[in-house]
C-alpha cells in the first residue's frame, strides 16, 4: 500500500473516502469533523441530533456528500469515551474505518490523524497508530485461495491529512514506524497461518534468510549435525520423531557492533505439535500449526528492529522442529543431556517446547548478552490461568516490569507470575538432574522454573508464555480471526525504549 502525508484540510480531499472521527457524547462537531460538517451544511449535527450516531467506540456511519465536497464518501467512526481514549483506540478505529472502506469498494483513503488534536496524543504516536491499525486491520490471508470472485479489492492508497505543518516531520516518522511494525506483525501472521505442510522448519529458515537479505540482518542457519556436535540433545530429542530435520535460525541486527547492548530473543519454533508419543487428542489439533508462534514473533521483531535501525545488538534464535510420533521418537521416561550439561527426564513428550528452548537459551550465552528473553506458546495451563487476552511473564523483575510497560503501550499485555524456589520441588527427578514436567499444579510456573535453569549465569532473563494468544477465534478491529502476530509489537516496543 502507498502511504503518504499531505498538509491540507480533510474536506478538500478528492478521494474515494475520507475518514473522520468523533468522541462519544459530542453534540457539535469541531476541528476536522467541524469543517466537514460546515461543508455539508450541518449534516453531521443532524446525524448526532437524530441519535443515528452516538460516537461509541468503533461505531461507523457513512455519508454521501453528493458533490458538496470532492470526496465520494465520508466514513465517520466513533472514538468512544474521551476518558478511555488511548493509542489502542486509535488502532481500533483506524482498522474499523479501513475495513468499512474496503467493504464499500473504496481503494483510496484519506484520513485525519485520530487523537493528534482533541485526543492529546503526540502526533508521531498518533500517526504511527493510525498506520499500524489500518494495515493490521486490512490484513487478509488469501495466499492459498484460488477463488476470490466475491472478495473486495485491496485498499491501494492511504493518505494522512493534517492542517498543522509543524507536525509533518513527526507524523512522517510515525508513518515509517507504523508501516515497519505492521509489516513485522504481518510477516509473523503469515508464517503462523501457513499450514504445517508448507511452514516446515526448512521453509521458515528460508523465509528468515529472505528477510535478512532484504533488511540487512545477518542470518545463519544451524543444521542438525552442528546441533549434535555441540550437544543440543534436549532440542534434538523432540526431533527424533520428525520427518523434517531440525534447524535453528540465528538472526542478528548490528552483528558487528559489539559495543552496543546485546539483547537475545529466543522463540519456540515447533512447526507442528502432535504431542509425539504422548499424542494429543485429534479435536482442534490443527491449531498446533501455530506452535511456532514464538519463532514467528522473533523473526518479525528482528525485521522491524532492522527497519527502525535501533541502536542495539539484537539476536534472534528460533529452534525449529516438528514434534511427531514414530518408532524413533522420544518416549516418556527417556533421559537426555542438554547443552547446559544437565540431564533431563522426559515425563510427557507433549511438553516439548521447553526442551527446544532449553538448549537455545544456553546457546544464547555465545553472544555475551545483557539480557535474554524467550517467547513461546508453551502451556495449556497458561490459558486456564489467564485466558487468551494476555500473556504470562516471569523471570527477572526489571525485565518483567519493562515487558508490562511495553504491553500496555501495544495492548499486547503480559501478567507476571512468580518463580519461587518451592516450585522447583515439583521438578525433582529420581533418575536425572531434573524432570521437565512438574504435574498439573502451577503448570505454567513450573515450565518457567524449568527454563530458568538454562540461560547464561547472572544474565537477566524473562520468559513470556503466549499460549492462546497466537490464534484468535474471532475477528477484532485490527486483529483478524486466525494468526495475531502477538509478540512482534511487544518486543519492538521493549527494544525501542531499551535505554529509557
Amino acid at each position: 500500500m502507498k502511504i503518504e502525508l499531505t498538509i491540507s484540510e480533510i474536506q478538500q480531499q478528492k478521494s474515494a473516502a475520507i475518514i473522520i472521527s468523533l468522541f462519544e457524547g459530542v453534540k457539535e462537531p469541531s476541528g476536522a469533523a467541524g469543517s466537514v460538517d460546515g461543508a455539508l451544511n450541518g449534516a453531521l449535527q443532524a446525524l448526532l441530533a437524530g441519535g443515528d450516531f452516538r460516537g461509541k467506540r468503533n461505531e461507523v456511519a457513512v455519508l454521501y456528500p453528493a458533490g458538496a465536497i470532492p470526496a465520494q464518501r465520508i466514513i465517520l467512526v466513533g472514538l468512544g469515551k474521551r476518558e478511555k481514549f488511548s493509542l489502542d483506540v486509535i488502532r481500533q478505529v483506524a482498522g474499523t474505518a479501513a475495513q468499512k472502506a474496503r467493504a464499500l469498494g473504496a481503494t483510496q483513503l484519506h484520513t485525519v490523524v485520530h487523537g493528534a488534536g482533541a485526543g492529546d496524543i503526540e502526533s508521531q504516536q498518533a500517526a504511527e497508530a493510525v498506520v499500524e491499525g489500518t494495515l493490521l486491520g486490512l490484513y487478509r490471508f488469501h495466499e492459498l485461495k484460488t477463488e476470490l470472485k466475491d472478495v473486495r479489492s485491496a485498499v491501494e492508497e492511504l493518505t494522512l491529512v493534517t492542517a498543522d505543518r509543524s507536525q509533518a516531520a513527526a507524523m512522517r516518522a510515525g508513518i515509517h514506524a507504523g508501516e515497519s511494525i505492521a509489516a513485522g506483525a504481518i510477516l509473523a501472521r503469515n508464517l503462523i497461518n501457513r499450514p504445517a505442510n508448507i511452514a516446515t522448519p526448512t521453509h521458515i529458515a528460508e523465509v528468515a534468510q529472505e528477510v535478512a537479505a532484504a533488511s540487512g540482518l545477518t542470518c545463519c542457519i544451524m543444521e542438525q549435525d552442528e546441533m549434535a556436535e555441540r550437544g543440543m540433545y534436549s532440542l534434538l530429542s523432540v526431533n527424533r520423531g520428525g520427518g523434517e530435520p531440525a534447524r535453528m535460525v540465528i538472526l542478528e541486527h548490528n552483528a558487528a557492533q559489539k559495543n552496543l547492548p546485546t539483547v537475545v530473543l529466543v522463540g519456540k519454533g515447533i512447526t507442528f505439535d502432535s504431542g509425539g508419543i504422548s499424542l494429543k487428542p485429534g479435536k482442534e489439533m490443527w491449531r498446533m500449526k501455530g506452535d511456532m508462534g514464538g519463532a514467528a514473533a522473533v523473526i518479525g521483531a528482528l525485521q522491524v528492529t532492522a527497519a527502525l535501525d535501533l541502536p542495539l545488538h539484537v539476536v534472534g534464535l528460533t529452534p525449529l522442529t516438528e514434534n511427531m510420533p514414530d518408532a524413533f521418537a522420544s518416549k516418556p521416561g527417556d533421559v537426555v543431556k542438554s547443552l547446559k550439561g544437565l540431564t533431563i527426564e522426559i515425563i510427557n513428550t507433549d511438553a516439548e517446547g521447553r526442551m527446544v528452548l532449553a538448549d537455545a537459551l544456553t546457546y544464547s550465552g555465545e553472544f555475551q548478552p545483557d539480557a535474554v528473553l524467550d517467547i513461546a506458546t508453551l502451556t495449556g495451563a497458561k490459558v486456564i490461568a489467564l485466558g487468551a487476552h494476555v500473556a504470562a511473564v516471569m523471570g527477572d523483575e526489571e525485565l518483567t516490569a519493562r515487558m508490562r510497560t511495553a504491553g500496555k503501550h501495544t495492548n499486547e499485555r503480559v501478567w507476571p507470575l512468580p518463580l519461587f524456589e518451592e516450585y522447583g520441588e515439583q521438578l525433582k527427578s529420581d533418575v536425572a538432574d531434573i524432570k521437565h514436567l512438574g504435574g498439573r499444579p502451577a503448570g505454567s510456573i513450573t515450565a518457567g522454573y524449568f527454563l530458568s535453569k538454562f540461560p547464561p549465569e547472572d544474565v537477566p532473563w524473562a520468559h513470556i508464555d503466549i499460549a492462546g494468544t497466537e490464534l484468535s477465534n474471532k475477528a477484532r478491529p485490527y486483529i483478524p480471526k486466525g494468526a495475531t502476530g502477538f509478540g512482534v509489537r511487544l518486543f519492538v516496543e521493549l527494544l525501542r525504549h531499551w535505554d529509557d
